[in-house]
Formats: C-alpha cells, structure tokens, sequence
C-alpha cells in the first residue's frame, strides 16, 4: 500500500500532534515550537525531531542539554537519528536534543536568570522564563510520550562514568535501565523541581543517563548512550536492529557517597572513573602550589568510582570523588 495512502486514512491514535502541527504514520518532521523572544525581538524556538512509525506503539521522547553546556546528549540523539527509519518503527520517537536553548547559545548551564531548569518543572505558563519553558516542555513532550530518556553529562568542572539513575523500584522502569546497558544503573530519589520527578509523577517511566563532562565530547560515552537508547526502544517492540550488540551486565548500586576536599589546595587523582577501591584507600592527594603540606584523600567506604573532580583547584568541602557503595560481596564482584 503506498505511504501516502496510509496516512491519511490512519487511524488517530496514530497520529502525533506537537504545537498544532499533525505528523503522520511513516513521517520524520521537524517542528520548531516558539519559546520567547530575545531582547533584538527575535524568536528563539525549541527544535524537536519526531519520526512517526508505520505502526501503533509506545511514544518515547529523547531529550538533553536541559543543561545548556551538556552536549554528549546533543551528540547521542543526532546519530539515532540517522538510524531510525519510520518504516520500520512502531510508535513514536521524540527527540529534542536542545532543551534549554538559551544555555546552549551562551555555553551556559543555566538560562539567563541564573535559573537551573531542571529545579523548575512542571512549571507555569505565567511563571519565569525558566518555569515557561518547563511548562512548555511538559506539555508539548512529556504529556505526548508514554516513556523518557533524559541524557546529562556531570557539571561544575567533574567528569562522570556512564550511568542510568531511576527509579529502579518502578519495574517498568527498571526493565528499561536493564535493556539500556550502561556499566552503573543507580536506584536514585527525584529532586524537587526535576523533569524526572515531574514525569513519575504522571507515571511516565523515565531513564536519567549521565556520562562525561559539560562542554566535551566523550565518544565511549556517546556510543554507550546510542546503543543504550536504541536497546530501550528494541525492549519497548519499537525498533530492532541486528547490528545493536548485546547489552552488558550493568552494576546495579542503590547508594553513593561523596568524598568531600578536608582542606583547600590542588588536586591529585589516583584513581581512573569504573575503578573499584575499599575503604580508606588513598585515591588522591591535596597539596599546595609547592608540593608541600600535602594531604592523602581516602574512600570513605567500599565503592566504584563513578564521578571525580577535573579541575585540580579545590576549596575546603567541595565535592571531588562520587563513589558508588558496593553493599555485598556479588555486587562488588
């Protein structure tokens, strides 16, 4: 039958409709939703790529840079992109690889009101900038989709191991994390104000990936992140591919601690991220600009380092190791 004809006579839960435009079965369109306007009067819009399957099935949105300086996500979603052909899917992928627009012009994490975007979901259509495009997003995306990868990378100078964060007690939701494949997958609480709690409150399954560092591209991680979301879609019945490697067996951790700077100084880390250290092992030092008066970092348990500080520069109390706890002998193993 051709394409044409079977789109418009598909039936309308086939159909996607995103800020007024219809995107029917078998399509791959760009939508532009309008954000704000710029001080010059000039529109800035939230880019969104949706590819609509032959099929009925399950709606996944695909999003990053809510953070404007994370761009693994950016990365991530461009080359699923060039993957997937909407003859063979069934349902709907929504892939948004620019979230916080503003950010990204400005290489910023935030939006121009110093406001963390992902501290202010669901939003409001009367609230600030930050809270709009919140709102905007939910609505247009979120209230759209029946599953959710949101794609991260660590901020503030730190570099991440890849990682799923979830609600790992959800079992929908778990048995995503498990198809995704990445070495760690961290049972972890929402914070208030987060996409992802917004999502869980509208029992919408929702992966978190974490991997690399703000403003660089890490390609082990962005080929973790493909294959990861490719493998959730392959889990859903929406895509299948014969090239996709099988999933490795991810680390499952339900607890992390923080090594924190016990003084002021310039960093040296001894440990590299997926290395496993015991209690009180020295995994770094802090010295001054000499060499003098240096001081041993320790792990504060039995864990899997999962994130450490890049910039040498610390300051008393800042965070500079993030260890996952391996509980129990299996785990560790």
């Amino acid at each position: 039958m051709p394409q044409g004809f079977a789109s418009r006579h598909a039936p309308e839960e086939q159909l996607c409709k995103i800020a007024g435009e219809t995107i029917l079965p078998g399509q791959c369109q760009r939508v532009d939703i309008p954000v704000a306007r710029l001080p010059t009067q000039t529109f800035l819009s939230l880019p969104v790529t949706v590819i609509n399957g032959i099929h009925p099935g399950p709606r996944l949105w695909v999003s990053a840079a809510i953070h404007g300086d994370e761009l693994n996500g950016v990365e991530i979603i461009r080359q699923v992109l060039q993957q997937v052909n909407p003859q063979n899917l069934r349902g709907t992928l929504i892939a948004v690889p620019i979230v916080n627009v503003f950010g990204f012009i400005e290489q910023s994490r935030y939006l121009p009101d110093r406001r963390d975007l992902n501290r202010c979901f669901p939003g409001s259509a009367t609230g600030s900038l930050a809270s709009r495009l919140a709102h905007l997003f939910m609505t247009e995306i979120v209230c759209q989709s029946t599953h959710g990868i949101d794609l991260h990378t660590a901020s503030d100078h730190r570099v991440n191991l890849p990682q799923i964060r979830a609600n790992l007690e959800n079992p929908e939701t778990y048995r995503c994390a498990k198809a995704f494949g990445a070495p760690v997958m961290m049972h972890a609480t929402t914070r208030d104000g987060s996409l992802r709690e917004a999502a869980a409150q509208r029992n919408i399954p929702i992966l978190l990936y974490e991997a690399g560092e703000a403003l660089r591209f890490d390609e082990k991680a962005i080929q973790i992140g493909r294959e990861g979301v490719l493998r959730v879609m392959a889990c859903l019945g929406m895509y299948e591919s014969s090239a996709l490697p099988s999933p490795t067996s991810s680390i499952e951790i339900s607890k992390s601690k923080w090594v924190r700077a016990a003084r002021s100084g310039i960093l040296r880390v001894n440990v590299a991220l997926g290395d496993r250290v015991v209690k009180k092992q020295i995994i770094g030092t802090i010295s001054d600009a000499f060499g003098e008066d240096s001081i041993k970092v320790r792990a504060n348990c039995d864990g899997l380092a999962i994130c450490y500080r890049q910039n040498p520069l610390v300051n008393q109390g800042d965070g500079i190791f993030h260890l996952a706890i391996l509980e129990d002998a299996e785990t560790a193993q």
